[in-house]
């Protein structure tokens, strides 16, 4: 079968290569799928899109016309496709439903601990031959409080490595889970976990309920010398809200590896380009806000995991079988 790849990265293609290289002809390309590149997939039968792809009903209905039936989306999330319109063209549409979890929680103290400790600001310092410690005063996590949002499979890997750090722990979730309970952690309310925690990290998926799960009301919940990190998904922050709490002063430091509005930004340079977006560009005046470009999951690991599910799902298709990724047909 004929696989069209897009919004490969360039650490991304020799992995894809390789787990595709018996049975199947795979063309990776850099460009994300959108309206405007749908039309290259034309004769593909099987298309593998990144999390940032644009699969709204309108692109949906190009690679149908072009002869698409199946779409691997490499990622765990799949809030970018339209799902009903999907089914209805008769597209088989999967995701990889599990990957290395470490590799997201590591990322998400590596943006605590970065905040926390001015890496950033001192590592530019030092690259100008100024080591002053001015302004790089952080704080001692041991014996402080640490909030988890969502305890699934990252928000427990999270919880263990918060463990190591000897930090209290609160925990908001549906379902409780069992291994975090071992590990010392108190599910409470969402309220009090906002207003109890020193820092506040975000493992939840985003959905209709948890969109803006932390809204101006949430945030000003929260303590004012509070860390916030979010390495799940950019719209369970409502971005003008939060920026308007920084400006005010709020917070020691703020970490976001995903962003509500990276559609079209995140995974390309526009380093030559005016930024447009004036939500983002005001994030990234502020000294105690750290943005990255949805990196977390990006380890050697974690990706090879991906692209050798994205691999398998397309050979169920191709079976004719379902799995536990497969998002339509619904059974």
């Amino acid at each position: 079968m004929e696989v069209l790849a897009f919004g490969v990265q360039a650490d991304e293609k020799p992995l894809i290569e390789r787990a595709f290289a018996d049975g199947h002809d795979i063309r990776c390309l850099g460009v994300f799928l959108s309206e405007d590149t749908a039309p290259l997939a034309a004769g593909h039968e099987a298309v593998s899109t990144s999390v940032n792809a644009d699969l709204g009903a309108r692109v949906l209905r190009i690679l149908a016309g072009g002869g698409t039936r199946m779409i691997a989306q490499r990622s765990t999330g799949f809030n970018n496709i339209d799902l009903p319109v999907a089914e209805r063209l008769g597209l088989t549409v999967a995701r990889v439903s599990y990957y290395s979890p470490y590799s997201v929680a590591e990322f998400a103290w590596t943006l605590a601990m970065a905040v926390n400790r001015h890496v950033v600001r001192a590592a530019s310092r030092t690259r100008d031959f100024d080591f002053r410690l001015d302004g790089l005063m952080g704080r001692d996590l041991r014996g402080r409080t640490v909030g988890v949002l969502g305890t699934g499979k990252i928000g427990e890997a999270f919880t263990r490595i918060a463990h190591g750090f000897g930090v209290q722990l609160l925990g908001w979730d549906i379902v409780h889970n069992p291994a975090c309970v071992e590990l010392g952690m108190e599910y409470v309310e969402k309220e009090e976990l906002l207003a109890s925690s020193d820092l506040v990290s975000l493992h939840v998926p985003l959905l209709p309920a948890t969109h803006h799960l932390l809204d101006a009301e949430a945030l000003r919940m929260m303590k004012d010398d509070a860390i916030l990190v979010n390495t799940s998904r950019g719209g369970l922050i409502d971005t003008d809200a939060l920026v308007a709490a920084l400006r005010r002063g709020r917070f020691t430091g703020v970490g976001l590896d995903v962003y509500e509005a990276e559609a079209g930004l995140f995974f390309l340079d526009k380093s030559l380009e005016p930024i447009e977006d004036d939500t983002l560009a005001r994030l990234m005046t502020l000294p105690n806000v750290l943005v990255t470009s949805h990196q977390a999951y990006y380890t050697r690991d974690a990706v090879t995991q991906i692209v050798e599910t994205t691999r398998r799902n397309v050979d169920d298709y191709a079976a004719g079988r379902r799995s536990g990724n497969t998002l339509t047909p619904r059974a």
